[in-house]
């Protein structure tokens, strides 16, 4: 189902969402987890936003929040980047 248009007054758009079961490495959501809380928002929301943004070729964060990214990386050991893409395995 397509988004509707915003109400007047609202810059809200209606979606229809859906609960998956997405399998993530472990370190990768706890940074994600610890990211929405620090921005106030829900894990779900975050991802939605992250996406919206790589599908136009843009990036997601601010010089800011990329530091503060690094801060929680650390503190969960995420090692991980973009070079470990699609090489992850159990």
């Amino acid at each position: 189902m397509p988004p509707t248009k915003p109400q007047r007054g609202s810059d809200s758009i209606k979606v229809e969402r859906t609960q998956t079961g997405v399998r993530i490495e472990k370190r990768i959501l706890k940074v994600l987890k610890a990211l929405a809380e620090y921005l106030d928002m829900s894990l779900g929301d975050l991802l939605e936003g992250i996406v919206l943004y790589a599908f136009e070729g843009k990036e997601p964060f601010s010089d800011r929040l990329l530091a503060k990214i690094g801060e929680i990386k650390q503190v969960y050991e995420l090692d991980l980047t973009s070079k470990h893409a699609h090489k992850l395995h159990e």
